[in-house]
């Protein structure tokens, strides 16, 4: 079996797949601090809890965006797992796409696996929209290369910052306001967040749509990927599983190395 893991800024994901099926899914913060043996005592845990044997996992594969978590997680892999995993961006990895930008080193992990699952599974160009710590747009051709996108803050983080950079501004929660006028100061910031993105996914996507001369099938995922699709025509699909599945298909490609 697969133990994948996907460690964002925010989250860490933990997936055990069996082939094609998932057997678990398990969510933490993402502490760099946390040890190997910390993740190793919770994630055991789950595992026997929901029936999954840590024992049968015999191969591993690690995509994450903040540089300080990746020893302690193959670390992990490697003492309570026994295997040696595959993490994206480590040379000689085949993700069967070309990263067509300046600097193929600095794209995120989670922004190349997102764009090879969504390249398997949506035929012809593709925006990928994913809504995590930053909201970020990556944009993959019909052949499959990856062409670069665009990086955004992520609603919560805009939240935060208004809350922290403004005395009277409250920390709100993130929802779909009825009115765009607001008639008081948390539905008014509930509404320049909420339809302020809603207005930027579209205008991004137009713009891209109009850059790449072509029109292009939408791809959003992440948490809050269901309540802005509800909201603008632009998104086509909301996978939810995009980044595990990227992962799954780079190990499928390179599972002999692993």
């Amino acid at each position: 079996m697969l133990l994948a893991i996907d460690a964002g800024n925010t989250n860490i994901v933990f997936a055990v797949y069996d082939g094609e099926t998932r057997k678990g899914l398990w969510r933490a913060g993402n502490d760099p601090h946390r040890t190997a043996d910390e993740y190793a005592v919770w994630l055991m845990q789950l595992m026997d809890l929901e029936g999954v044997d840590a024992e049968a996992v015999d191969a591993g594969i690690v995509a994450t965006v903040v540089p300080a978590s990746l020893f302690n997680l193959r670390h992990l892999c490697q003492r309570y797992f026994g295997v040696s995993p595959l993490v994206i961006g480590d040379p000689g990895i085949d993700l069967g796409m070309a990263l067509k930008v300046d600097n193929p080193s600095e794209v995120g992990a989670d922004r190349i696996v997102n764009a090879v699952a969504a390249h398997s599974a949506y035929p012809g160009p593709l925006i990928v929209i994913d809504f995590g710590t930053a909201t970020t747009f990556d944009v993959v051709d019909a052949a499959g290369n990856y062409c670069g996108g665009v990086i955004a803050p992520g609603v919560n983080l805009s939240l935060e910052a208004l809350h922290q950079a403004a005395a009277k501004l409250p920390l709100i929660a993130v929802g779909r306001p009825e009115r765009v006028i607001g008639s008081n100061t948390v539905a008014a910031m509930q509404s320049g967040v909420f339809w302020g993105y809603v207005s930027m996914i579209e205008g991004v996507v137009q713009r891209i749509e109009q850059e790449a001369g072509e029109p292009m099938t939408a791809v959003a995922t992440g948490g809050l990927a269901p309540l802005f699709a509800g909201a603008t025509d632009v998104i086509d699909h909301i996978d939810s599983d995009l980044t595990l599945r990227g992962l799954l298909e780079v190990h499928r490609r390179n599972g002999s190395i692993s």
